[in-house]
């Protein structure tokens, strides 16, 4: 699913037009973006949590050359499955 088409079933589910529900995705993912800008780590129970990981530098290799590569520190996002999801997830279909 891709946030259109998360767009068209909350427009249709919760009976609201796609600009209302455009608006709530949008506020949904810029709320979590600024957690993420914060350091915060966002928890969805039953569901998922994000949070930011950070790496320090380190060198690396050029695969192409082998060539020595210093590499910056960086901050990436994660995201960790919750108990919840994983059973729903793995859940025989009978």
């Amino acid at each position: 699913m891709n946030k259109l088409e998360l767009i068209q079933e909350l427009k249709e589910k919760g009976r609201l037009t796609r600009d209302e529900a455009s608006k709530i995705v949008e506020i949904f993912f810029g709320e979590i973006a600024k957690a993420f800008i914060n350091g915060e780590r966002v928890e969805i129970r039953g569901l998922c949590s994000f949070f930011v990981k950070d790496y320090a530098p380190y060198t690396g290799r050029n695969p192409k050359t082998g060539e020595k590569v210093q590499i910056t520190a960086k901050k990436l996002p994660f995201f960790k499955c919750g108990k919840e999801l994983k059973e729903r997830v793995d859940y025989p279909a009978n």
